[in-house]
């Protein structure tokens, strides 16, 4: 009897998910997987639709609820919900790499690629199946019996440590509760004390409540006039996964680094960056890693200036006797230089932009950009601060459904993410989801967001457009399945319009009198939007350059101890001295969360800065709104998926190769 994880309907049925039903129904699903691969392998070969097309059909059932299921138990997580999913991982992990390790599947794909009848597929066909063989390559399919039998091993105990990992960040989140009296409160903005002060209530606690989540931490390092209470809150959030007994993750890491570079060696290559690096554009780890270093050349002048001046600021508030700037320090003085300098405090922006409206907003910008209409629906979702939505284009024809979570809880992983659930192809809809964590409503206020709340929704929704607006034929090469260093333009060009005054006008509004942002306040916003650009800058180059250095020069019989190997390469990119104590790679989720993730690919954030900054310049130039543009960059970038290389793409948009400079020139680096 199937369970409704097999035979998901739409709408998906978040709030009747059992985790008893998980591990029958994934068993069931690797089963049926197993044999219509199988298939493949015994067939004739002789057809398109009965190899390459087959393989894509084989596995949707079962990635569509792997999907549910991961999602669920990152945003839902019960003690149930986890067991259910980690008694199910290894067996899916193994599956997946038993794929490109099947030699009768292999060698079927490699007969029907090599035949005449292949040469009469489309274009996009043509490219998914060479683009399929590469890949089966790189996965192992050319290795020997004994070589299989290891690639499959490593992958499942990867599978295993960074679901660990991951795991570990969340309950060592979790576990962290200080409860301060009113006298600890100094220098908070008045929505962080009445957050704290609810927080505390719903534990049943008197005085307020500050934990790990982004609220707490960006609020307190920002603002907080109590240095101890900022060293407490700064050394606990870049100390998870270390200091809550079983919940150790420093050596995952180590063994997740040793694993990715065995299953390298395995494949022939070098290092693990250059194993993946070698279908993105940078090609290999070594380019990655010389592009990283350009940027930080580019940088540092202004970087050690930036903090020469922020050290002269703290001196003339404190005198020449201040000491030494600390790393829980460099937040709270940046913001008050910020608001010396500009006049400028961000907290003054939070009442014009709460969340309800500023979801209006990205919905209206892609409502003029590209013609699409968004309206709410009633689905199941799995929390009742979930809402849902239908996406619809000009015609009104339905091109998918998705859901935003706004708000942190216990039993949900920090961060922001989109999560593409269903990659469909045309004319069935499409189903994705994004993921933040921004201030929850109080019993006063709705939640009011800070700026980078704002620029976090809507780069999460351009990943989301980017998988919704996806109209190519393969599934495999659908939405948001590209180079993971072209992913990132879609998403963070959309953050450009946070700053112009004319799509503000349109959502930023004050939550109690509805009065439009003031223009003040935005030039106020754009003059200080450049403020310590250097330092944000060299902070992103920073967890580049640890990441490649992991992924390529990192060994652990001469380099020791990898927590500290990592922190001498972030200290040439930090503002302050790090404590030996600082364990940044310890909770680093996009290194360590997944196999891959973003392991030796978090360069891609920068390269796909140059791209958006450059893109933008074309939006500047032909209007802001104008339709004609967004039709362009929707048919050229957000509707072809992986249907052609990134630059072709890109070059189809902006009619050249991208330029390094307007990235530069944004940051005033230029």
């Amino acid at each position: 009897m199937s369970t409704l994880i097999e035979d998901l309907p739409f709408p998906l049925p978040f709030d009747r998910i059992q985790p008893s039903d998980i591990v029958p129904s994934v068993r069931r699903l690797l089963e049926q997987a197993r044999q219509a691969l199988a298939n493949i392998g015994s067939g004739a070969a002789d057809a398109y639709g009965t190899t390459f097309g087959a393989l894509e059909r084989a596995t949707e059932r079962l990635e569509l609820a792997m999907g549910v299921i991961e999602h669920l138990e990152a945003t839902q997580s019960t003690p149930e919900l986890r067991d259910a999913y980690n008694a199910v991982l290894p067996d899916v992990s193994a599956f997946w790499s038993s794929i490109a390790l099947d030699s009768a599947l292999y060698q079927a794909l490699e007969r029907y690629h090599g035949s005449p009848s292949s040469r009469a597929t489309s274009a996009i066909e043509q490219r998914y199946m060479q683009k399929t063989l590469d890949d089966f390559r790189r996965h192992g399919a050319r290795l020997d019996p004994a070589g299989k039998k290891e690639l499959e091993r490593i992958d499942r105990e990867l599978s295993l440590e960074t679901t660990r990992f991951s795991q570990n960040v969340l309950d060592s989140t979790n576990a962290f509760e200080l409860y301060v009296d009113e006298s600890r409160l100094g220098g908070l903005p008045p929505s962080a004390v009445t957050a704290a002060r609810e927080a505390a209530s719903a534990r049943g606690k008197s005085g307020y409540f500050f934990g790990l989540q982004s609220p707490s931490v960006v609020a307190v390092l920002n603002y907080a006039d109590d240095r101890d209470l900022r060293r407490q809150i700064w050394l606990a959030f870049n100390q998870r996964g270390v200091d809550v007994p079983g919940k150790e993750n420093l050596p995952i890491v180590a063994r997740i680094l040793e694993l990715r570079q065995a299953r390298a060696r395995l494949l022939g290559f070098e290092h693990f960056a250059d194993l993946v690096t070698q279908d993105r554009m940078a090609r290999s780890g070594q380019e990655a890693a010389r592009f990283v270093e350009q940027l930080r050349t580019l940088t540092v002048e202004a970087f050690e200036r930036e903090q020469a001046e922020l050290r002269s600021f703290r001196n003339e508030l404190e005198g020449p006797d201040a000491g030494e700037l600390e790393p829980w320090d460099v937040a709270y003085y940046a913001e008050k230089q910020r608001k010396a300098r500009y006049d400028f405090d961000e907290e003054e922006l939070r009442p014009y932009f709460s969340a309800e409206r500023v979801l209006e907003g990205v919905f209206g910008l892609a409502e003029r950009l590209y013609g699409v209409r968004v309206v709410p629906a009633d689905f199941p979702v799995w929390h009742a601060s979930v809402h849902a939505h239908r996406l619809l284009d000009s015609d009104g024809r339905e091109l998918g459904i998705f859901y935003t979570d706004l708000y942190p809880r216990s039993t949900k992983r920090d961060g922001a993410w989109m999560h593409g659930l269903l990659a469909a192809t045309p004319p069935h809809p499409h189903v994705a989801l994004f993921c933040a964590n921004a201030q929850p409503p109080t019993a006063d206020a709705p939640s009011l967001m800070n700026f980078r709340d704002v620029e976090t929704v809507f780069h999460e929704f351009g990943h989301l457009l980017h998988h919704m607006l996806s109209q190519v034929p393969v599934r495999s090469l659908a939405c948001t399945r590209v180079a993971q260093d072209f992913v990132e333009l879609p998403s963070q060009i959309l953050e450009n319009w946070c700053t112009e005054k004319e799509a503000l006008d349109g959502f930023a509004k004050h939550f109690q009198t509805g009065a439009v942002i003031p223009q003040v306040l935005v030039d106020k916003l754009i003059r200080a939007r450049n403020f310590r650009a250097a330092t944000m800058q060299m902070r992103q180059l920073g967890f580049a350059a640890v990441d490649l250095a992991l992924h390529t020069d990192y060994d652990a019989s001469r380099d020791g101890d990898v927590n500290a190997f990592a922190n001498r390469i972030l200290q040439r990119y930090s503002a302050a001295r790090l404590p030996e104590s600082y364990a940044l790679i310890a909770s680093f989720g996009h290194l360590f969360s997944h196999p891959v993730g973003y392991a030796a690919g978090y360069y891609s954030y920068k390269w796909a800065e140059v791209l958006d900054a450059d893109a933008f310049t074309r939006f500047k130039r032909e209007g802001l709104f104008n339709p004609d543009t967004g039709a362009a960059f929707r048919g050229a970038i957000l509707a072809r998926g992986d249907s052609a290389e990134p630059m072709q793409l890109f070059r189809e948009f902006m009619g050249r190769e991208p330029r390094l400079e307007p990235m530069l020139e944004r940051l005033g680096l230029r």
